[in-house]
C-alpha cells in the first residue's frame, strides 16, 4: 500500500525538545497518537511526558541516539507508531533514513526520498537548479580558490543550521578553516564534505515556503526573510518579507513590482523540477536591487515555519500529516494576512562570542502568550518552548530554548509586541540572548526593515549585546535582593499588624550584603533600619514600601517627586534573579568570607562553558602571546577556541584530547612572568 493510501494513527516524532512538542500538538488535534524517542540526557524533557508512548535511545551524544536511524526505527515498531515524523536537523534531510522508514511499512512525514537525495547535496543541488532555470551562485571548488574568488563561504553540503559554515577572506586561512568545518560537518551531519561558493557580505535571506500534495499542485505559501543571523544561523525571522515588501510597493530602489511573484515562481519552478511533495522550504540569497539567487533547498519544516502559520492560518504540520495521506491541496494557498516575527531565545552569552551555556533553567515565563505550539486568534504572543521550570540545558544539543513569536496587524505591531514580551520574560539559571533580541526588536534599522546578513557588525555587536537596564536601575535590582533576603531572614520573627516591614522602634546596626553581577562585579550593599524606614549608602531618599523574601517594593527619588517600583525576587541557592519593568537582574550572593582553596591562579584559562576538548594547539613550556589559541572545545556541535589571555609561557596543561570538562573547570595556565624571566 503507497503512503497516499495508508491512514496514519500513531506518529513517531524522530526529534527532540521543542520541534517534538510542536508536532505532538497538532497530532492531538487531530485525534492522532504520539510516540518520542528520548536520549538518556533527554529523559525528564517535556516532549517525553506529553507523548502517549516514549522509548529510550541508550547514549547522550547525537551519534549515538538521534542519528541512530537503526534504533528510531526498531522504536516506532515497539511502540505501534505507523508513521515517522523526522522534525528539523538531526535525520530529517537523510535520504537513506526515509527508504529505511518506509521499507519498515511505516509512513514517512516528508518528501520523497529521492527529492532529499537531489537536494540532499548542495553541490548537486545548484547545478540541477541552475539547469531548471533557477538563478544560482557558482559552487567553487574548496581546493582551487584563488585571491580573485574572495572572501568565500565554506558550506556543509549535506545539512544546515549554520553548522560548517565558515566566510574566508585570505587563502591563507582557508585550509584551517576547511579543516574545522569539515570537522563540524561530520559532527552534525555525519558527512563531512563541504564546498565553497562567493560570499555576499550584506546580503538578504529570503526563502518562499513550499507544500506541494501527489496530485500536482504546488503551493508557495508565502516567503520569509531571515537576514539578521548569528554565526550563520538565523535568529530573528518574519513574514512577510520587509525587502519584497518595499519593492513590490515601488518605494525605494529596486526592480519595481514583481519580486514576490518573481519568487514564488521560481520557487514552485524548483519543487516541480525535483517531483518535490510535503513541506519544503526553497532559500534565496537577495540583493537590495530584488536579484535573487538559489542557495538551498530545505526538504523538510523550517524552524520559522511559525511565522507562515500565524500570516496564513496554516497549521503546517497537518497539512504535512494530511498529505502523507493522500489529501489534495485547494488550487491557491490562503493570502497572507498580518505580520509575524519569530525571535529564537538562546541560552547563550553574545558578549562573550555567543558561547552557548549549559545549566538548570530554574523558571522561564513569557508574558502575553495567548498560545503555545497553535495559531493566534487575534494580535498576540505565541510560544513554542523545548523547556520547562526545572529543565536542564546539556552540551549535546543545540542551546535554543524556545521560539518567541509575535504576530500583529502591521509589522510595527508585531515588533513592538514581541519586543514587549521579551523584556518582561523572567528567565532564571542561565544567560541568554535575551537582551540581545530586545535591542534588534526596537533598533531603528530594523524597524525600517534594514536588516541584511551583517546587521550584527553593521550596527555593533557590543551595543546590541548590551544589557537593557542602566548601572542605576541595576543597583536598585541589587537592593531589592539586599532586602528581600533580609525579609527571609526576619520571617517568622512576627510583625506587629499594620505595621510596614523593616520598621524598627530603635536604630538599628548598619548591615552589608554582598553580590557578585556577570556584567558590573561586586556590589557591596551597606544598609540600616531607622524609625523612619531604611538607609541605604550612596543612595539617598529611597523610601522602602514594604520587603517579603519574594517582593519589594520601593519609592525611587526623581526630579518631579518618588516613582513606586515593584521587584520579584526569586533564590536559588547563591544564585538571586530579579524582574522589574526595568529589565532583569541576576547576581550571586557572595559569601562573608573566601576559602583560599576556591582561588584560582593568575593566568588560567578556565573552561567558558561545558564541553569535549578536541584539540591542544601549545606544548607545555612553549611560548605563547595573547589571543594564541591553545585548545579547542567541541560543545552542542559548534567548536569553540580556547585562547591565551596574555603573552607568557603555557606552564600547565590540565586536560587531555577527548577529555570531558564542566564549565569554569581551570584548562591550562599561562606564565606571564616566566615570559618575563626568559
Amino acid at each position: 500500500m503507497s503512503n497516499s493510501q495508508q491512514l496514519i494513527t500513531s506518529v513517531l516524532v524522530a526529534n527532540r525538545g521543542e520541534i517534538a512538542r510542536r508536532i505532538f500538538a497538532s497530532c492531538r488535534r487531530m485525534g492522532l497518537g504520539t510516540v518520542a524517542v528520548y536520549s538518556d540526557a533527554d529523559s525528564a524533557s517535556p516532549h517525553v511526558a506529553e507523548a502517549d508512548a516514549a522509548v529510550r535511545l541508550p547514549g547522550n551524544t547525537p551519534a549515538q541516539t538521534y542519528l541512530r536511524a537503526d534504533l528510531i526505527i526498531a522504536a516506532a515498531q515497539a511502540a505501534g507508531a505507523d508513521a515517522v515524523h523526522p522534525g528539523y536537523g538531526f535525520l530529517s534531510e537523510n535520504a537513506e533514513f526515509a527508504h529505511a522508514v518506509e521499507a519498515a511499512g511505516l509512513v514517512w512525514i516528508g518528501p520523497p526520498a529521492t527529492a532529499i537525495e537531489e537536494m540532499g547535496s548542495k553541490v548537486a543541488a545548484k547545478k540541477m537548479m541552475d539547469a531548471a532555470g533557477v538563478p544560482v551562485l557558482a559552487e567553487l571548488d574548496p581546493d582551487e580558490v584563488t585571491e580573485a574568488q574572495l572572501p568565500v563561504l565554506i558550506k556543509a553540503s549535506a545539512g544546515g543550521g549554520g553548522r560548517g559554515m565558515r566566510v574566508v577572506r585570505t587563502l591563507a586561512e582557508l585550509p584551517e578553516q576547511l579543516a574545522g568545518a569539515r570537522r563540524e560537518a561530520e559532527s552534525a551531519f555525519g558527512d563531512p564534505t563541504v564546498f565553497c561558493e562567493r560570499y555576499l557580505e550584506t546580503g538578504r535571506h529570503i526563502e518562499v515556503q513550499v507544500m506541494a500534495d501527489t496530485h500536482g499542485t504546488i503551493w508557495a505559501v508565502g516567503e520569509r526573510e531571515c537576514s539578521i543571523q548569528r554565526r550563520h544561523q538565523k535568529v530573528v525571522e518574519e513574514a512577510p518579507s520587509p525587502l519584497v515588501e518595499r519593492i513590490d510597493s515601488g518605494l525605494g530602489p529596486g526592480t519595481g513590482p514583481g519580486m514576490r511573484d518573481r519568487l514564488f515562481d521560481a520557487a514552485r519552478q524548483a519543487s516541480a523540477a525535483i517531483g518535490y511533495t510535503g513541506a519544503g522550504t526553497v532559500e534565496f540569497l537577495a540583493d537590495e536591487a530584488g536579484q535573487f539567487y538559489f542557495l538551498e533547498m530545505n526538504t523538510r519544516l523550517q524552524v520559522e515555519h511559525p511565522v507562515t502559520e500565524c500570516t496564513t492560518g496554516l497549521d503546517l504540520v497537518a497539512l504535512q500529516l494530511e498529505i502523507a495521506q493522500g489529501a489534495r491541496l485547494d488550487p491557491e494557498p490562503p493570502a497572507m494576512r498580518g505580520h509575524s516575527i519569530e525571535a529564537r531565545l538562546y541560552a547563550e552569552d553574545p558578549a562573550q562570542d555567543w558561547q552557548p551555556q549549559s545549566g538548570t533553567v530554574h523558571h522561564i515565563e513569557i508574558p502575553s502568550v495567548i498560545t503555545e505550539f497553535d495559531l493566534p486568534v487575534r494580535p498576540g504572543v505565541r510560544l513554542d518552548s523545548g523547556v520547562v521550570d526545572g529543565s536542564v540545558v546539556g552540551v549535546h544539543y543545540d542551546p535554543m530554548l524556545a521560539k518567541v513569536i509575535s504576530y500583529g496587524r502591521t509589522r510595527d505591531e508585531a515588533a513592538r509586541l514581541l519586543a514587549g514580551a521579551l523584556q518582561r520574560a523572567r528567565i532564571h539559571g542561565l544567560v541568554t540572548n535575551r537582551d540581545l533580541l530586545v535591542r534588534v526588536l526596537r533598533h531603528p534599522a530594523f524597524l525600517a526593515g534594514d536588516t541584511d546578513t551583517a546587521f550584527f557588525a553593521t550596527h555593533g555587536l557590543d551595543t546590541l549585546a548590551a544589557p537593557l537596564l542602566t548601572a542605576d536601575d541595576e543597583k536598585l535590582s541589587i537592593i531589592a535582593a539586599a532586602l528581600a533576603e533580609s525579609a527571609a531572614n526576619r520571617a517568622g520573627a512576627g510583625v506587629v499588624a499594620g505595621v510596614p516591614s523593616g520598621w524598627r522602634n530603635l536604630p538599628a546596626q548598619s548591615q552589608r550584603k554582598s553580590y557578585e553581577s556577570r556584567l558590573s562585579g561586586v556590589h557591596e550593599i551597606d544598609y540600616r533600619f531607622t524609625r523612619t524606614g531604611i538607609e541605604v549608602a550612596g543612595v539617598a531618599g529611597l523610601e522602602l514600601i514594604t520587603a517579603t523574601p519574594g517582593e519589594v517594593v520601593l519609592a525611587v527619588p526623581g526630579a518631579h517627586g518618588p516613582v513606586r517600583r515593584q521587584f520579584a525576587v526569586a533564590r536559588y541557592d547563591d544564585l538571586v534573579c530579579v524582574d522589574s519593568a526595568l529589565g532583569p537582574v541576576t547576581v550571586r550572593r557572595l559569601p562573608r568570607f573566601t576559602d583560599p582553596a576556591d582561588q584560582i591562579a593568575t593566568g588560567s584559562l578556565l573552561a567558558p562553558m561545558p564541553g569535549s576538548v578536541i584539540r591542544l594547539g601549545a606544548t607545555v613550556g612553549s611560548p605563547v602571546t595573547a589571543g594564541q589559541p591553545i585548545l579547542w572545545l567541541e560543545a552542542m556541535k559548534m567548536e569553540h577556541t580556547v585562547a591565551a589571555p596574555a603573552d607568557g609561557v603555557l606552564s600547565a596543561v590540565n586536560v587531555e584530547v577527548g577529555q570531558q570538562v564542566e564549565v569554569g573547570a581551570v584548562l591550562a595556565v599561562v606564565d606571564p612572568a616566566a615570559q618575563d624571566q626568559e
